[in-house]
C-alpha cells in the first residue's frame, strides 16, 4: 500500500494542488485524472520519490518494491537493449555484473573463482538465468523486435528507447508500479499486449494516461486530482463518467454534457 499524507505542491504563490491525501490499496489498478496543468506528472514524480512535496508525506511498507517508469530515455546509452531490461530488477543485475567482471579478468585467482561460484548459486536463485528469455518477451510483447535485444540502446530510436524502459519496469515486478503516460509510441498491437500484462499484474498499479480506451479498459479505480485534493472514485472510468453524468453513448443537454476528452485532458506532449 502506498500512502499520501496531506501532500501539498507550491510554485511561487499558487499552489499546484493542496491536502491531497489518499490510500493506493493493494491489488488496486488506479487511473489518475484532472484538468491540464492540474500537476498529475508531478503527483506522480512526489509518489516515485523523485521531487520533494512543498509539504505532506508519502510511505510504503519497507519490504515493499517500488517500480516507475522512467522518464530519461538516453540513460542507458552504453548498454544492450537487453541488459537494460534486466537492470530493472537490481538484485540479479548486481549478481550478473559481479560475476561477469571476475570472468572477464584475466587473472582471476583462487578467491576470485571461490566468489564467481557463490554468484552462480545467488544468480540461479533469484531466477537470473531465464532473465533474458523473459526480458525478451516483455520486448517483444512492447514491439522490438528480436534482432534488435542484443545492439546497443544507442543505436535504437527515441521512441523506441522508451518502449525498452517500458519493458524495465515490466521485468522488475514490483509491488508498487508507477506509470507515467505508458502508451506514448507504442502501437496498437503493443497497447494490447501492454494492457494484457498490466490486467495480469498483481500488485497496486498508479497510471497516468492520455488514451480514454486504455483507462476505461484497465483502471479498477479512478483517482481525479483537483487543486484543492483528491476524489478517490470507486469504480472504473465508465462508471466515473456515468456517475458525472458523461457515460459514453449517453445523450446529455448540451449545457450539462462534458467532453470525454475534457475531463482526461491528457496532452501527448504530458506537459503538466
Amino acid at each position: 500500500m502506498l500512502t499520501t499524507a496531506n501532500l501539498t505542491m507550491q510554485f511561487g504563490d499558487k499552489p499546484l494542488f493542496e491536502n491531497v491525501s489518499v490510500k493506493f490499496g493493494d491489488g488496486n489498478r488506479y487511473g489518475l485524472i484532472g484538468a491540464n496543468g492540474c500537476g498529475k506528472s508531478t503527483l506522480m514524480k512526489i509518489l516515485g520519490g523523485d521531487l520533494e512535496p512543498s509539504s505532506g508525506s508519502v510511505s510504503h511498507a519497507p519490504d515493499e518494491r517500488l517500480g516507475k517508469l522512467k522518464q530519461d530515455q538516453f540513460a542507458y546509452e552504453e548498454y544492450s537493449v537487453i541488459d537494460t531490461v534486466i537492470m530493472g530488477h537490481e538484485e540479479p543485475w548486481a549478481i550478473k555484473s559481479e560475476k561477469d567482471a571476475i570472468y572477464a579478468n584475466p587473472e582471476m585467482t583462487e578467491q576470485d573463482g571461490i566468489r564467481a561460484a557463490e554468484l552462480e548459486a545467488e544468480f540461479a536463485e533469484k531466477d537470473g538465468y531465464t532473465a533474458e528469455a523473459r526480458a525478451g518477451e516483455l520486448l517483444l510483447g512492447v514491439g522490438i523486435p528480436t534482432e534488435q535485444h542484443y545492439g546497443p540502446m544507442s543505436e535504437i530510436a527515441p521512441g523506441l528507447k522508451l518502449r525498452v524502459l517500458l519493458a524495465q519496469v515490466l521485468f522488475s515486478e514490483p509491488d508498487i508500479m508507477l506509470l507515467d503516460e505508458p502508451t506514448n509510441h507504442l502501437d496498437m498491437e503493443s497497447i494490447e499486449s501492454l494492457n494484457l500484462a498490466l490486467e495480469n499484474y498483481p500488485g497496486t498499479l498508479i497510471f497516468v494516461s492520455h488514451d480514454r480506451e486504455f483507462v476505461s479498459s484497465l483502471a479498477t479505480r479512478i483517482i481525479e486530482l483537483t487543486p484543492t485534493g483528491v476524489v478517490d472514485f470507486h469504480g472504473g472510468y465508465d462508471d466515473y463518467l456515468d456517475s458525472q453524468g458523461n457515460a459514453p453513448g449517453k445523450k446529455h443537454p448540451p449545457a450539462e454534457r462534458k467532453n470525454d476528452q475534457e475531463i482526461l485532458n491528457f496532452p501527448r506532449g504530458n506537459e503538466d
